[in-house]
């Protein structure tokens, strides 16, 4: 086994320590402190002998039984692993011996129930782990797997780091125990592990000795790119901080004890020799690992060759640089030395004590000669020793210091080798907002840049998207959604998408709720001009019509066709292209009370005037038969009659619908995502249906009735045409419904426009442009022996 020569230097900072305490005039005048050493040799068997030959003076240990006289043992300084000090603890809490441990950090140390004398000059591992999860939680790094020591250092300090790292929100990516037995057992398989998990982050809460096999499976498999977390255990090791390692190591960044400089430390270890360190052995061994000498060629030291020279004693320590006499920024040693000073002060108040003040009975004080370990634990317990670093040494209700840490960041050298650079702290005594302190722009990653590496496991969602859990996986596991229609986030990482007011709808990012558009059928758009266009210039085709007839309304085509019901058909037929332009514009509530009344009401009588036209016609037909009796329906006022009576049901069918149910205007959220369609509703379906109904079975009335006189001689022929308006005027209307049915907003009523227009210039196409052609471009057609069959055509 390797001497090591930064745990002599503890030896040597509790020596240090002890001499200055004795010089000192004023602490423990005129008492001079000693100290056994003790080595367990880090075997668990020899620990618990070690802890009873302390307190009986026997090699071989008889409870409750103590031979040593004196001087009285006053205190334990030790262990440094926290299973020994358990161990220690349970024995010593018995007899009420003050325990202080410079290294033992397991939070179950801080039970004061189970271990009333134990103190330690180190911070429990429940700061550390809280401050190793804020430094995570500092990195914004949410996908973390943790590796530890199986045994109480390990297991603890994972148990608190695992409740502070899910409270704050990240996610664990794995949990593996290295198995602390020789064989190591499961070494391959935590490499594995790390390899394969897609976390970039690895605490590691375990010692170096642990973690030396991990790493060398790790080299094995060249596995790099983890940034590692150290706990206190390795984040200042030297056996790690080699080349070898500083592929996988470089950037690691990790918890040390707060650094300070022992005053004198550096001489003291410089000016030492084999001679005059107590434990000749020890210090031979020390000297020959240090020079590389033996003191006798006889007895070599391992790994020295032939040529070893022979070691004077002599030798100067400050010619070389090693973990011995390295006090620059020494850290465990100095809760050695500040571990004897407590227990100094402890002893210095003990003996100060006044009459009646103290664990004592009868109010009494005693000497240090004859005290008791229980005294000495009283006094313990209050003491306050003011430290070199500014800082005061106390211990609290559970026998912890002030938790102070050194944030440090593993760099990479140019000669490959590591160097531990202090870039933060973590300081409970400043308050639970400050304790945290880093500065980023010290700090150097593996890749040797200051951008933080980024270890989550699924990427950040945009504004615009939520998080939806992945089945089965940790919260930080997840799938970005995009929001639902009308629903927005306006930051990353949203758990829920919010609903937009109902005036307003998502930008097409969906981060942003914006105004919706107001839709409806505008003057101002070319949809909206068009129609009015079309329906202002296809009025003037029946006026024209109108000004035709009245100026040959004295020829025998007009006159044949009944002068007066063509006018009033005509005047229809303009208000029926007019009527379209009481659905363009602003759907305002006179608007929507009177379009479908008015454009109901003028195709009644357009309607109306055709099936008086077409009743009369076959009247007329029938009328010519001799003793026809039918003569007197030919008359001029039974067509007016016809008119008036069929227009005035649908008067009355109107006046109701507005009466009882009347259309108003509305704004339409539903119809047309992220738009609000302004029309008018209806209010009743079923009068509009009906509305449209009769205007149905008028048109199939005359379509009936014309299409029955069809075979009628050639001077009565407007039958036909009458058959066809009809027919193409219910056709463009049975279209109309799967086509409003289909169609949504404002098109919904260029859809109802376009349907009178059509079915009005059905009617004026079918009904007149025939009878137009004749007078204007054949008129010799237009005469009445041709209209009664007794001239032939002429081309």
């Amino acid at each position: 086994m390797r001497f090591r020569l930064e745990h002599y230097q503890l030896l040597q900072a509790m020596r240090f320590a002890v001499d200055e305490t004795n010089r000192s005039p004023e602490l423990l005048p005129n008492i001079t402190l000693g100290f056994y050493a003790y080595d367990s040799c880090a075997v668990l068997q020899r620990e618990l002998e070690g802890t009873l030959w302390m307190l009986t003076g026997l090699d071989h240990a008889i409870p409750n039984y103590c031979c040593r006289e004196s001087p009285p043992v006053a205190a334990i300084i030790g262990h440094s692993a926290s299973t020994y000090s358990i161990l220690m603890a349970h024995i010593l809490g018995l007899y009420k011996y003050p325990q202080v441990s410079f290294f033992s950090t397991s939070p179950l140390l801080s039970d004061r129930t189970q271990f009333p004398a134990f103190f330690r000059t180190v911070p429990s591992d429940a700061f550390q782990s809280l401050g190793l999860a804020q430094m995570v939680t500092h990195f914004g790094w949410t996908w973390v797997g943790l590796i530890a020591a199986d045994n109480d250092y390990g297991r603890e300090g994972i148990k608190v780091m695992k409740e502070e790292i899910t409270r704050s929100g990240a996610c664990l990516a794995f949990t593996q125990y290295i198995d602390t037995s020789v064989s190591y057992k499961n070494i391959q398989d935590i490499s594995n592990v790390i390899k394969m998990s897609t976390a970039k982050v690895v605490v590691a809460f375990t010692t170096d000795v642990y973690l030396i096999p991990l790493l060398d499976v790790m080299l094995a498999q060249s596995i790099s790119g983890k940034i590692f977390v150290a706990s206190e255990a390795w984040s200042i090791s030297n056996v790690l901080s080699v080349d070898k390692y500083s592929s996988i190591l470089a950037g690691t960044i990790g918890f040390a004890f707060h650094s300070s400089n022992i005053k004198g430390f550096q001489e003291y270890l410089n000016n030492v020799n084999p001679y005059n360190i107590p434990g000749v052995q020890w210090a031979k061994i020390f000297w020959e690992e240090a020079f590389g000498c033996s003191f006798s060629m006889d007895h070599m030291s391992i790994g020295h060759n032939n040529e070893t020279e022979l070691c004077t004693g002599y030798e100067d320590l400050s010619s070389t640089q090693n973990l011995y006499n390295d006090a620059s920024n020494v850290r465990t040693s100095y809760n050695v030395y500040s571990a004897v000073h407590a227990i100094a002060k402890a002893l210095d108040d003990l003996m100060r004590c006044s009459h009646g003040n103290g664990p004592f009975s009868g109010g009494k004080c005693t000497d240090l000669k004859t005290f008791k370990p229980w005294q000495v634990l009283y006094y313990l317990k209050k003491v306050r020793v003011p430290l070199s670093n500014m800082r005061e040494l106390f211990f609290n209700e559970n026998g912890d210091p002030p938790a102070s840490y050194d944030i440090v960041n593993w760099q990479r050298n140019l000669n490959g080798s590591i160097t531990q650079v202090k870039v933060g702290s973590y300081d409970t005594l400043v308050g639970p907002n400050n304790s945290f302190t880093i500065n980023s722009s010290l700090v150097y990653w593996a890749n040797g840049s200051h951008e933080v590496p980024i270890s989550i496991c699924s990427e950040s969602c945009s504004a615009g998207f939520r998080k939806a859990p992945r089945k089965g996986e940790p919260i930080c596991c997840f799938e970005c959604v995009p929001c639902p229609q009308g629903e927005i986030s306006n930051q990353t990482d949203s758990i829920d998408c919010s609903r937009c007011p109902w005036d307003m709808w998502p930008n097409n990012q969906k981060n942003r709720c914006l105004a919706k558009t107001l839709e409806y059928l505008s003057y101002d758009e070319p949809l909206g001009v068009t129609l009015v266009a079309i329906s202002v210039s296809s009025s003037m085709v029946p006026v024209s019509i109108l000004r035709l007839f009245h100026h040959k309304k004295d020829t025998p085509m007009v006159k044949a066709n009944n002068y007066s019901l063509s006018c009033t058909l005509l005047v229809s037929l303009t208000l029926c292209f007019m009527s379209s332009l009481v659905f363009i514009g602003y759907p305002e509530t006179e608007k929507c009370l009177l379009r479908q009344a008015a454009f109901g009401m003028v195709f009644a009588l357009c309607i109306s005037c055709i099936l008086a036209k077409t009743i009369t016609v076959v009247f007329a037909f029938m009328a010519t038969k001799p003793g026809s009796s039918l003569k007197k329906w030919t008359s001029p006022n039974v067509s007016y009659m016809i008119i008036v009576c069929c227009s005035l049901l649908q008067l009355l069918l109107c006046i109701s619908w507005i009466s009882t149910s009347p259309p108003f205007p509305q704004m339409n959220i539903d119809s047309k995502p992220g738009i609000i369609v302004i029309e008018c509703n209806e209010n009743s379906p079923i009068a509009f249906w009906s509305m449209l109904g009769y205007l149905g079975l008028l048109a199939s009335i005359s379509f009936v009735i014309a299409f029955l006189a069809r075979r009628l001689p050639d001077s009565f022929n407007e039958a036909k045409f009458i058959t066809f308006s009809m027919l193409a005027f219910l056709s463009v209307w049975v279209s109309y419904i799967p086509a409003s049915l289909s169609s949504q907003g404002k098109y919904t009523v260029a859809m109802e426009i376009f349907a009178i227009q059509s079915s009005s210039w059905a009617l004026v196409i079918c009904m007149f442009v025939p009878k137009c052609f004749i007078i204007l471009f054949r008129p010799h057609m237009n005469t009445r022996g041709h209209l009664l069959g007794k001239e032939k055509s002429h081309n």
